[in-house]
C-alpha cells in the first residue's frame, strides 16, 4: 500500500503544477536567503524514528487524507514542499527569542514533525477535517523565513551539512533566529538526485 501511495504521489507531481505557500525574497547572497512569507495551512502529524524512517510512517497517512479520507471526502490537491521538522538540531543551541512546523524536544530525539502544506485557497474554517486522530491541521502565520537551498539525496549527511552552514552564516550575520530547523523537500524520490530542490529552513526573530 505504502508503494502504491508513493508511485500515486509522484506520477501526480509529474503530470500537474504543484503549488507552493506564497512568499517574496527580500534578500539574496550565495549562502541564504531571506523571504517574507505568507500564512498557510498544513496538515501534520508527530512521528518517532530515525531520520530516515520517518517519511515513511507519516506519507501514507497524509496522502490518504487529502486523498479523500476526510470528512468531507474531499480530494485536496498536492502542493510543496513536504516538510520534516526534527526535534534535535546539532551544534550549537539557537537562542529562543516559531513554521511552528519545528518544536524543541530534548527528552526524545526521535521525535519527528512530518506536514504537509495544503493549498492556499483553505483557511481554518473551510479545511477538510482529517478522520485519523493522528493528524492535526495548523495554521502558520506569516513570518520571516531565511533559507539554503541545496540539491541532492535526502539523507541525513545531506541535512546536517547545509544546517551547519546555514546557522554558521546567520550567525556572522549577525541574524538571530527563533527555534529549530526544518526540512523541506519539493521534488518527487524518482527525481535526479542533483536536481532535487531541498531547503533548510528557519525563522528569523
Amino acid at each position: 500500500m505504502k508503494n502504491i501511495l508513493l508511485l500515486l504521489f509522484i506520477l501526480k507531481g509529474i503530470v500537474m503544477a504543484i503549488e507552493e505557500p506564497n512568499y517574496k525574497i527580500i534578500e539574496k547572497n550565495d549562502a541564504f536567503e531571506i523571504r517574507e512569507y505568507e500564512s498557510y495551512i498544513i496538515a501534520q502529524m508527530q512521528v518517532i524514528g530515525n531520520f530516515d524512517e520517518v517519511g515513511e510512517q507519516a506519507f501514507p497517512i497524509l496522502f490518504k487524507y487529502i486523498s479523500g479520507e476526510n470528512r468531507k471526502g474531499e480530494k485536496i490537491e498536492m502542493t510543496a514542499p513536504v516538510i520534516q521538522e526534527n526535534t534535535k538540531q546539532k551544534g550549537e543551541k539557537i537562542e529562543m527569542t516559531a513554521p511552528v512546523i519545528q518544536e524543541m524536544d530534548t527528552k526524545n530525539s526521535q521525535k519527528k514533525f512530518f506536514s504537509f502544506v495544503m493549498p492556499i485557497k483553505y483557511t481554518l474554517a473551510t479545511i477538510p477535517r482529517p478522520l485519523d486522530a493522528r493528524i492535526s491541521i495548523k495554521e502558520i502565520p506569516a513570518k520571516k523565513i531565511a533559507v539554503r537551498i541545496f540539491s541532492g539525496f535526502w539523507n541525513e549527511e545531506n541535512y546536517t551539512e547545509n544546517q551547519d552552514i546555514l546557522l554558521e552564516e546567520l550567525y556572522k550575520a549577525n541574524i538571530k533566529t527563533i527555534g529549530t530547523v526544518k526540512l523541506a523537500r519539493y521534488n518527487s524520490p524518482f527525481s535526479i538526485w542533483f536536481m532535487r530542490r531541498n531547503e533548510i529552513m528557519i525563522e528569523m526573530q
